[in-house]
Formats: C-alpha cells, structure tokens, sequence
C-alpha cells in the first residue's frame, strides 16, 4: 500500500463536503492506493499534465505517484468539470 499525501485544498475540499461523499472519496482514494497499477475503469492519465484523475461519481480526484519516495499524492478534489481549470 503507498502512503496518502492530501495536499492542503484537497483536504479543504473534504472538509467541506458532507459526510457521505467525504466517506466514500476516502474509501476509493484508500482502495486505489492499496493497488494504483490495477486496471480501474475509473482512473486515466491527464492530458496536457501529468497525474491522474480518479472518478466517483460527479467528482474527480487529481492525483501523482511519486517514484522515490513512492507515494500517492491527492492534489486536488472538486465537481467534475471545474476540478480541471
């Protein structure tokens, strides 16, 4: 499992959104980080900048591996559409 890093708007963003979506963000960012080189439909590399987004449902979480230290990186959180400006 890698080790999570929120940066300080992802969980500002967290902070933020009921309890529910927060719960269940939590949960699929634990769960990728368990494995974040399985085959996830939910997850594809960004185009124009490196990193990942992870989808679940309306929102999207943007996100980098580190290679040394190995470590996953949530840079930010938000609704679909405005989390990529």
């Amino acid at each position: 499992m890698f080790p999570i890093e929120y940066s300080a708007e992802a969980l500002r963003t967290l902070r933020r959104m009921p309890a529910n979506i927060n719960c269940l963000i939590r949960r699929k960012i634990e769960g990728l980080a368990a494995d974040p080189f399985a085959v996830n439909v939910n997850v594809r590399p960004l185009r124009g900048r490196s990193g990942y987004r992870l989808r679940v449902g309306d929102w999207r979480v943007i996100y980098e591996i580190g290679a040394d230290p190995r470590v996953m990186r949530v840079m930010e959180i938000g609704p679909r559409g405005s989390v990529y400006k």
